[in-house]
């Protein structure tokens, strides 16, 4: 098959999931990740090419037809490249897994609300909205599959579709000061969540990168945007990030300057 582009933002999770279904059939070498820069406005080129969207990211054919989102990217990357297959072929398993990804969206929404958050008064609320959503996971696992500590036998396409979450969601670990308490109500998610850190085909990003990276989101500026009296977006690539500082964690009383960032 003629080379598949992808155009993505760096560190971004839903590029991620691509990259981690791809890496457990043995095929990311095959597809030509083209980075976008999140801190510059869109090229025309590639504005032509969503029709004006913004989201990333876009999967390009070789015969320059475009497809967007990345649970239809997933699933397009499972069709063309089938075996080995990550996604279940049992259709009862299937809906299983399905049922299990439809709840991602509430899940992730959550977490970016919660670290976004710039009103100290609503972080007791946020908080526990967010152990809400790891419940509510836990309480699924426990019905489908509570041995564990995957879905099923092994990691499959809900770890691809959740497992960039719980990586970006260090972030709340760092700035929040958010951890599961260690209780029964949440002792699967936590075996589950754990586990699909640790796999090796989900190695793509590190904490560090996170918590330097998604500073400004900490700050309540998402994709790129600038905060006051900043000239420079943490999403930069004019600084590597393994050479800048830790972010200070307190983000209700200070806000960093460019050069606290080491941007």
């Amino acid at each position: 098959m003629t080379q598949l582009t992808v155009y993505h933002i760096p560190v971004c999770p839903f590029s991620q999931r691509l990259e981690i279904l791809l890496s457990l059939k043995g095929r990311r070498s095959e597809l030509d990740f083209q980075v976008v820069d999140i801190t510059r406005p869109r090229a025309d080129w590639l504005l032509q090419k969503t029709r004006g969207t913004t989201a990333l990211p876009v999967l390009e054919t070789a015969d320059g037809r475009i497809l967007k989102e990345s649970l239809v990217i997933l699933q397009y990357l499972e069709d063309i490249y089938p075996e080995p297959a990550v996604a279940q072929r049992d259709p009862y398993r299937r809906a299983v897994e399905n049922m299990l990804t439809r709840l991602e969206g509430e899940f992730g929404n959550h977490g970016y609300r919660f670290v976004m958050n710039q009103d100290p008064e609503r972080r007791d609320a946020l908080r526990d909205g967010m152990l809400k959503q790891y419940a509510r996971l836990n309480d699924f696992l426990m019905e489908h599959s509570p041995a564990g500590p995957y879905l099923f036998e092994q990691f499959g396409w809900a770890e691809a579709v959740y497992t960039p979450l719980f990586m970006r969601f260090w972030f709340l670990d760092y700035y929040e000061d958010f951890e599961l308490p260690d209780e029964d109500r949440y002792a699967r998610v936590r075996a589950w969540r754990d586990a699909c850190l640790a796999h090796p085909a989900a190695q793509q990003v590190t904490r560090e990168e996170i918590v330097k990276l998604y500073y400004d989101y900490a700050k309540g500026a998402g994709n790129g945007a600038l905060l006051p009296g900043r000239t420079r977006s943490s999403f930069t690539f004019d600084s590597d990030w393994r050479e800048r500082p830790w972010p200070p964690r307190n983000k209700y009383q200070h806000s960093a300057t460019d050069e606290e960032l080491g941007l």
